[in-house]
């Protein structure tokens, strides 16, 4: 008789939840305050209203290029180490303590509350500030700052590459070993897989360039001021996390209909500035690391060419060994003759033979090597 045990459901819950690890997540608001959140990805979607499949692309062990999309509510970004989700109001920033990503937290702590810190003076100074009005919105001064860090961190990459990459390159020119190589071999891999990140950034700044419509889905502020007057928003909330494909038709729609209606393009035209900014920056970067693939390139043509040279070397030398050879094996049968140990005449009373044999068999061998070499030198087989 077999006993079947009785399955606890409770315990199959817990353990799909443990596998659902929650991730670290810090929250900066409007005020530059923070919360350190532990989210998984269903608290993410429902928090900040995106599908999973933009989720995804925040996902450290799928490695998806980098990414900036412009979502109904939010902004998704993936620039390297920096993974982010930015709404009108706040930030949500993965993994706040990596250390690339520390600095980063800094920085949108420091300037994200502009306006608390004007009015902070105002209070203390009495000065009343006038400009309010033309700050930019929270969501492209939280871009910026993505930008700005990655874009500087980039450039120190490249930086860090240039310093070791030059002087092992003009140590290898003077002289070609194996450490030296195999350096240089490090380096340049390095510089491939920088570029390609390098690139990637590039690429995705000049595909918003591209399309107005883009950048126009990044502009959050409007769509939310479009939005609150023309429509009421309660369904369209409770609707858009449940379908996906319909909500996404609202999105666009909703979005076709605020860059329409509101057709100030002062926030375009402010996005598309600070894209382009950043695009000269990230493309300086570029032309920086391909400054110094042609350096490497450039290396490489000198040590093959030394390479060459030093194998034509090698050949001469050869051919120098080869034609002694020829000649010393004129030499060696004569020898070979006069040495075989049969009787015949010359054996005896011809001694004073014996220097004229030797001096005319070297003679007639060094002008057999004369004669090799002047032909080799004619033909241009051996340097003048």
């Amino acid at each position: 008789m077999v006993h079947v045990a009785p399955v606890d459901t409770q315990a199959v819950v817990s353990v799909k939840k443990k596998t659902q690890s929650p991730r670290s997540w810090i929250l900066l608001d409007c005020t530059g305050e923070s919360t350190v959140l532990d989210l998984d990805k269903f608290d993410i979607m429902q928090k900040v209203q995106i599908h999973a499949r933009d989720l995804r692309i925040l996902d450290p062990l799928l490695s998806y290029p980098s990414t900036i999309l412009g979502r109904e509510r939010a902004i998704v970004l993936n620039l390297e180490h920096i993974k982010a989700i930015v709404t009108a109001e706040e930030v949500l920033l993965r993994d706040p303590t990596d250390e690339n990503v520390i600095p980063v937290v800094e920085e949108l702590q420091r300037r994200l509350p502009t306006t608390s810190a004007k009015d902070d003076m105002e209070e203390h100074n009495d000065i009343e500030v006038g400009e309010e009005e033309d700050e930019s919105p929270f969501e492209l001064r939280a871009l910026e700052i993505a930008l700005e860090a990655i874009c500087s961190f980039l450039a120190a990459r490249t930086t860090e590459l240039e310093t070791d990459a030059y002087p092992a390159l003009d140590e290898l020119t003077s002289m070609i070993s194996s450490r030296n190589l195999d350096r240089v071999r490090k380096l340049k891999s390095a510089m491939t897989r920088l570029t390609s990140r390098v690139q990637k950034v590039r690429d995705e700044l000049e595909r918003l360039l591209d399309d107005d419509d883009d950048m126009a889905h990044l502009c959050l502020s409007r769509k939310f001021a479009g939005t609150s007057s023309t429509v009421s928003g309660s369904g369209a909330a409770n609707f858009f996390p449940a379908s996906p494909t319909i909500g996404s038709k609202i999105s666009r729609a909703s979005k076709a209909g605020t860059a329409t209606v509101h057709g100030d393009d002062n926030d375009v035209e402010e996005l598309e500035m600070l894209l382009e900014a950043y695009f000269m920056q990230i493309d300086g970067t570029l032309n920086r690391l391909t400054t110094l693939r042609e350096y490497i390139d450039d290396t490489e043509d000198y040590i093959n060419i030394q390479l060459d040279n030093h194998r034509n070397q090698l050949i001469q030398l050869e051919l120098f060994l080869s034609s002694g050879t020829v000649s010393l094996n004129i030499f060696s049968l004569v020898c070979g003759i006069f040495g075989v140990n049969f009787p015949y005449t010359w054996n005896s009373g011809y001694g004073y033979m014996f220097k004229w044999v030797v001096i005319v068999t070297s003679a007639v061998s060094a002008l057999l090597f004369i004669l090799i070499m002047s032909y080799a030198r004619y033909k241009g087989l051996v340097g003048s």
